[in-house]
């Protein structure tokens, strides 16, 4: 099977932009030469690769080829780089430093938001700042849900709670990003004054990040067992979607949560917060990234890896 990298190029393109016409957009080329790569590339592999939607997602065989795709592009900034001048065929590159110039490879990685919201950022600041090596597409998803990302393609590499291996990966622990129940003392004497109990949990409201967000109920559920509640409790709830609006939105008095420790014990010391439960809840986090040797996606999982000892309790 013959595949053109200028056909690998579109798929990945499309995709990211969620269009044609976006894509073509970002390629600097019509939309009416992507979508003739993409055919191309569908009778090069004998598959359909893409489902026309709005926005487009690959298929089953379509995840494949884009995995491929990505993996072919990050190949070739890396060789680009190590040659120290641009590719003839990519748009943008040249000009005024005659090819000298290297455009940084771009590298989707997917982050859950708290590990976002606290240590990712400035783990990453010397690979993105002044002197960028690597330009970071950061796609924000649950812990739970970024190894998908990895499986469909979307990412080269996640930061995960899933701890078995994707396929076509490598693994290595992180550590454990601590999380605390906590209120403000007017939500602790409205709701919980008599104890966190089991009917105090099924009235008091709880914040959630959004509709993947189950760590307020694995808390609940080993709660409602201590509290001898038998039921699945399912308190009112605010779905606040960014880290730092949920946090704030704790802090001003919405209902409980469990926040990360380093977001809280800033005020749990002032007294702004308590904690409903002394213990701790502790979710492991493991970076997982293809296997594919590039100094841009090593020099990532270095940084994170480096920066998670400081940031992270150890896995227990």
């Amino acid at each position: 099977m013959d595949l053109d990298l200028g056909q690998l190029r579109a798929l990945a393109a499309v995709v990211d932009a969620g269009t044609l016409e976006a894509g073509a957009r970002h390629l600097h080329i019509t939309t009416s030469a992507v979508s003739q790569r993409l055919r191309a590339l569908e009778q090069a592999t004998g598959r359909v690769l893409l489902v026309r939607s709005r926005p487009v997602r690959p298929t089953a065989s379509g995840e494949r080829v884009l995995q491929l795709a990505r993996q072919v592009s990050l190949l070739v900034a890396d060789t680009t780089a190590a040659l120290g001048g641009a590719a003839d065929d990519e748009p943008g590159r040249g000009g005024a430093d005659d090819g000298r110039w290297v455009r940084p490879p771009v590298l989707p990685i997917a982050v859950n938001a708290d590990s976002l919201a606290t240590w990712v950022l400035p783990a990453l600041a010397h690979l993105a700042g002044p002197e960028a090596e690597v330009c970071l597409d950061l796609r924000r998803e649950d812990q739970s849900y970024t190894a998908r990302l990895l499986r469909d393609g979307s990412v080269v590499g996640a930061i995960t709670s899933d701890a078995e291996v994707v396929p076509g990966c490598s693994v290595q622990p992180l550590g454990a990003l601590r999380y605390l129940a906590v209120a403000t003392p007017e939500v602790v004497d409205r709701w919980f004054a008599d104890g966190v109990t089991g009917e105090a949990l099924r009235r008091a409201p709880v914040v959630v990040f959004d509709r993947d967000d189950e760590l307020q109920d694995v808390w609940l559920a080993a709660r409602a067992s201590a509290a001898g509640a038998g039921e699945r409790l399912d308190p009112p709830r605010h779905h606040v979607p960014a880290s730092i609006d949920f946090s704030e939105a704790v802090k001003l008095g919405w209902g409980w949560a469990l926040l990360p420790q380093a977001h809280a014990s800033g005020d749990l010391a002032s007294g702004r917060l308590v904690q409903l439960d002394e213990a701790p809840v502790d979710v492991p986090l493991y970076w997982q990234q293809w296997k594919l040797r590039s100094p841009a996606l090593d020099a990532v999982a270095s940084a994170l890896v480096t920066a998670a000892r400081a940031a992270l309790v150890p896995i227990s």
